[in-house]
């Protein structure tokens, strides 16, 4: 039993993400393999050592105990692993891709030299679109991709990392708290027609029964950048202020330093979440672990 880490690896993943879904998709494989592995234990140490409950799962007296052995396992392999990448002096450049919010406004360059530090590796970023960071991935071109839009493939594995706010922004004074109708009474800087940020917007507008259509758009534009270079650079104006919605990260200082106004919509919040996500090929790869629970620990 011992020899086999892989059933290991998946208890210690279901008793830290406390559900069988939650473990099924940090690992990468399906739920019910998850259970099959937990079985196999349970059959071999004759003991059951997880109880599932209606707000998750809990671990049997038998299961305190073996996760404790598991986990200094763990430790042990862990601490073997690094010292032999030390021995063959591994070197290489840690290839991290993310898309346009992400890379520009939300990672400061502090955070990648202390992740470099961290992995004892050079990191090479990239920034690009989330479908183009899907495709790397499954290229081989990026080890792990930092993306806005959950276009999801059965061959990479997803880690929710945290929740953005999408604001409406302008150069101008405009109100705090919108009501939709107020909307029609802007100019817009919209994002070009099939990008996933401009699927989102629609189908936020679409539920609270506004009609882009109405809008007075000045110009479409790829990417956050540029949404935010068009607003800074239009004409202010108390009666057609120029607007784009962007995420708040992308403009937090400007706003704390009254260069740039931030707005919501009365009653609904306009929130998507970032993902990590990397291939399953990598799934136990050590680098990748060091990157991912780095980022995950919010130092970044």
């Amino acid at each position: 039993m011992l020899k086999d880490f892989v059933k290991m690896e998946t208890f210690l993943t279901v008793a830290r993400e406390r559900s069988f879904s939650k473990a099924s998709a940090k690992l990468g494989i399906s739920q019910p393999a998850v259970t099959q592995q937990i079985k196999y234990i349970e059959n071999y140490l004759e003991a059951k050592i997880i109880d599932r409950k209606k707000n998750g799962i809990r671990l049997t007296a038998e299961g305190e105990e073996f996760y404790s052995v598991a986990s200094r396992l763990e430790k042990c392999i862990n601490s073997l692993e690094k010292d032999l990448l030390k021995i063959i002096n591994k070197e290489m450049t840690f290839r991290l891709a993310a898309s346009f919010t992400i890379g520009s406004y939300v990672i400061p360059g502090e955070c990648l030299n202390t992740l470099s530090n961290n992995i004892g590796n050079d990191i090479n970023l990239s920034i690009d679109v989330s479908d183009k960071i899907i495709q790397g991935l499954k290229d081989k071109k990026f080890d792990v991709g930092l993306i806005e839009v959950p276009i999801f493939d059965e061959d990479l594995i997803y880690r929710e990392w945290f929740d953005d706010e999408l604001v409406i922004v302008s150069s101008s004074p405009i109100p705090k708290i919108l009501r939709t109708e107020e909307l029609y009474g802007f100019k817009w800087v919209c994002r070009e027609e099939g990008s996933h940020t401009r699927r989102l917007l629609g189908e936020v507008f679409e539920e609270l029964g506004v009609s882009c259509k109405s809008f007075k758009v000045l110009s479409e534009v790829s990417n956050t950048t540029a949404a935010l270079q068009s607003v800074k650079r239009a004409k202010k104006s108390d009666t057609e202020p120029t607007v784009t919605i962007i995420s708040k990260h992308a403009i937090s200082d400007e706003v704390h330093r009254k260069e740039l106004y931030e707005a919501r919509i009365y009653g609904f919040t306009m929130s998507r979440k970032f993902y990590i996500v990397y291939s399953k090929d990598n799934k136990n790869n050590v680098f990748i672990d060091n990157i991912v629970n780095y980022i995950l620990s919010g130092n970044c």
